[in-house]
């Protein structure tokens, strides 16, 4: 597709919604407000604008505006189903980003043999992507809105039709007499609606098709992805972060996961819909293992919900019943966290692995009857797709500030040295919880809820505690030990396990140069460290790309975070375990956005190694996911990246020269952007 060809094609596509739009103008409104329009944007090319803009009426600015926003959301999707087809062009004509990434890397493995099949197995067996949604004030998109939008972008796809102007006219009816305002200030659950929403698509038909080809082109390494693997998956902020949020409380956090739950439920039993209809296999002519049979014969005893039609005609079809079974249990299952009740073995699924099971019976069963091909269809697609989501749709982080955690420690303890506090960690001792001020309640609440939930849904719905501006061990080490008292972890000889991980989060330039030394003196302490362990040896540190930028501007905030990255990396490899950085990238580039892929790459060797985690800022969240072809794309490329980075950028890329040299020259640029940058901000005039 040529240049011109696209402009024209995206020119046309803005001209015929502009024309509906003023035409929803004139019929909602009036021909006055469209004649209001057309002065104003005339009258703006001519530099004329305050002229028409001073005698406009309260009203009247409402409606402008309104008019306006409507043009400029409708222009944008208009430009994001544009990409949709340079993309799909693109993907035609030189492949997919996985495709590309896996020629090349087979491509190093012929050149130099720095690795083998096992090897590659192994890395792939433990990669692990995973956006986190987090909410934002500037984006405010109520759901009925985003859905409208949606649907104006799939009739955009549709070839030219009286039908298509006709329902491209009614929808843009609709989103005008639609508020783009809710009612009032949005409360976190609206923030999580809306997050949710992006989920609900992903599900349905981006992630299994992403995950698929993910599995597929790995092949060409010798690598076998299980279908219960986790390259990808999802978390989210909503509901979980309390820095600065007073809004977010236990029982706010409690209702995120239920309505997380239930979104995932509603979603995938979509899926089961169709594998219902795909899975007409007939016992009379394939055979089916012990176990399945053995498993359908429990289904059928304990889920008396089950109509006597479908026992009665699917009789002879198991994957069928076993099928309808599995969509009884995820609706058991949501109506039992709703209400509070405990699990009940064979009714519903104490947490993922066990919905997981069941998939992987029908699985096997296929595989050991003839029936390959089928288990690596769409019965494959779902239980991948499952193993991204999980029961709770994505996996919430809960953050709170280190002032908060000290506070509360001091009301418990009184005042603790760092010593001391890591002794206590050990200690079996509880004290009494009690005379708490308010703010030290609602903290306390957060753990035990936490802990409540893991015990409810599974390890999966809560993995991370964020500790933000922590400067240094000892803010890390108060949190465990308030996880202590919650029940959140116990380093008993006798029965020891920590049901979450620890997660400085690193912010200003200060305490990204002294990043090193904090998680050295962390996994030092041998009561934390234990803790690492018990954590499969993962530690995860997530670094703040807003918070330095402010504080030290774009370039020094960038260098900083790269050489935090570096000495984190060494630590981690000094004391044996698992890196996982976790990026706090905002949309902006000032807030750490941009490109992707080329982020990525450009990271230090090994700070990617098969384990990444970034947000995804609620401003841009729309951009990237809004379209299936986006969000697609953007999985895609992202996944591709952090494969080759951790496949290809094990070891250095320069020599020890170069890089000093390199080094050098970077610290001289950022001490002196450092210095414009404060002198600007301390000083503007």
């Amino acid at each position: 597709m040529s240049s011109s060809t696209e402009n024209t094609s995206l020119r046309n596509d803005v001209r015929k919604l502009a024309d509906l739009l003023g035409q929803t103008l004139a019929r909602q409104e009036g021909e006055e407000l469209l004649s209001l329009v057309e002065a104003v944007r005339l009258s703006v090319r001519e530099g004329k604008q305050d002229e028409v803009l001073g005698k406009l009426t309260d009203a009247q600015t409402v409606s402008l505006v309104r008019a306006f926003s409507n043009y400029f959301n409708l222009a944008n999707v208009a430009e994001q189903v544009d990409r949709t087809k340079v993309l799909a062009e693109q993907r035609k004509t030189i492949g997919s980003w996985i495709s590309r990434t896996v020629d090349r890397i087979l491509k190093v493995q012929e050149a130099t043999k720095d690795f083998d099949k096992k090897e590659l197995q192994g890395w792939l067996d433990n990669f692990s992507v995973r956006p986190v949604f987090t909410a934002h004030p500037t984006e405010a998109a109520r759901r009925s809105v985003l859905s409208k939008m949606t649907t104006i972008a799939q009739l955009l796809e549709q070839p030219d039709s009286p039908t298509k102007s006709e329902r491209l006219a009614e929808t843009i009816d609709l989103l005008w007499q639609t508020d783009e305002l809710r009612l009032g200030r949005p409360e976190p659950l609206d923030e999580a609606v809306n997050s949710i929403y992006y989920l609900d698509e992903l599900l349905q038909d981006t992630v299994p098709e992403v995950l698929a080809s993910f599995a597929n082109e790995v092949k060409r390494l010798g690598v076998e992805l299980s279908p219960n693997a986790k390259p990808l998956s999802f978390g989210t902020w909503i509901g979980g972060d309390r820095d600065g949020n007073p809004n977010i409380t236990a029982a706010v956090t409690k209702s995120a996961i239920l309505l997380q739950n239930s979104h995932f439920t509603r979603a995938i039993n979509r899926h089961l819909d169709e594998l219902r209809q795909t899975l007409s296999i007939s016992t009379k002519l394939a055979g089916v293992t012990k176990e399945l049979e053995k498993s359908l014969a429990e289904d059928l005893e304990k889920l008396p919900e089950i109509e006597a039609r479908y026992r009665r005609i699917n009789v002879e079809e198991p994957y069928r019943l076993k099928a309808t079974a599995i969509g009884h249990k995820l609706l058991l299952t949501q109506a039992r966290h709703a209400s509070g009740l405990p699990h009940f073995s064979g009714r519903d699924y104490k947490n993922t692995a066990e919905l997981l099971q069941d998939f992987e019976i029908m699985h096997a069963s296929l595989l050991a009857n003839n029936g390959e091909l089928i288990a690596n269809g769409l019965l494959n697609r779902i239980y991948r797709t499952i193993s991204a989501f999980g029961l709770t749709h994505a996996t919430m982080d809960i953050r709170e500030h280190s002032g908060v955690h000290r506070n509360l420690l001091t009301q418990i303890y009184g005042q603790l040295n760092s010593k001391q506090i890591s002794e206590a960690l050990k200690s079996q001792d509880k004290k009494e919880i009690k005379n708490l001020d308010e703010v030290g309640k609602k903290c306390f609440d957060t753990f035990v809820t936490v802990n409540e939930l893991i015990d409810r849904f599974g390890s999966e719905v809560i993995e991370s505690y964020i500790i933000s501006m922590t400067k240094s061990a000892e803010d890390v080490l108060i949190a465990a030990l308030i996880a202590r008292h919650a029940g959140l972890l116990s380093l008993d000889d006798k029965k020891s396990f920590a049901k979450i991980g620890f997660v400085p989060l690193l912010e200003t330039v200060a305490e990204l140069r002294a990043a090193g030394e904090i998680l050295d003196t962390l996994l030092s302490d041998k009561n934390y460290r234990q803790i690492v362990s018990l954590r499969g040896d993962l530690q995860e540190v997530m670094l703040g790309y807003s918070d330095s930028n402010k504080d030290a501007g774009i370039t020094t905030s960038q260098w900083e975070i790269h050489k935090a990255q570096r000495k984190l990396r060494d630590i981690a490899i000094k004391h044996g375990v698992k890196l996982r950085l976790f990026h706090g990238r905002g949309g902006s580039v000032g807030r750490g956005g941009g490109p992707t892929y080329d982020a990525l790459i450009a990271l230090p060797w090994g700070s990617i190694d098969g384990h990444i985690k970034m947000t995804e800022q609620g401003e841009v969240i729309s951009d990237k996911y809004g379209l299936p072809a986006l969000a697609k794309e953007n999985l895609e490329l992202t996944l591709a990246a952090a494969l080759e980075a951790t496949i290809l950028n094990r070891k250095p890329r320069q020599a020890a020269g170069d890089l000093n040299s390199w080094n050098e020259c970077m610290d001289l640029i950022s001490d002196n952007a450092f210095t414009a940058y404060r002198k600007l901000v301390d000083d503007p005039d």
